[in-house]
């Protein structure tokens, strides 16, 4: 049984590349056609690693323009920030509150120790 280990994993490989290959985008491919890939693919061992390490490079679709494009969490996004601090402002109006949170004054100044927040 053990004998056949390597032919059972070399069929594996093989088959999950294929099907990465048919299901991936061409930037994945980096330029190449599809057939070409599935020709390399078919090498055993060697095409599927290939291919594997290939497509491991590759920039993803859903990826923001290979890694550090935009904002990674929300509160990295200045956008969401800015929702954040209009929608406290607006929930300090209704509730009849005009002192914000964030330790200042109406007027702007800073009520706590040390430099104002930026």
């Amino acid at each position: 049984m053990l004998r056949y280990l390597p032919l059972i994993l070399a069929v594996a490989l093989i088959i999950y590349c294929v099907f990465d290959v048919l299901g991936s985008d061409e930037r994945a491919r980096r330029g190449l056609p599809t057939t070409v890939w599935l020709l390399i693919v078919l090498l055993p061992f060697v095409g599927g690693v290939v291919w594997l390490v290939v497509r491991r490079r590759a920039p993803h679709a859903g990826a923001p323009g290979a890694r550090g494009g935009g904002p990674v969490a929300p509160d990295d996004d200045p956008e969401f920030l800015f929702r954040l601090d209009q929608e406290r402002r607006r929930r300090q109006r209704q509730d009849g509150s005009d002192r914000p949170d964030d330790g200042s004054t109406a007027d702007g100044s800073s009520t706590a120790d040390g430099p104002p927040a930026a």
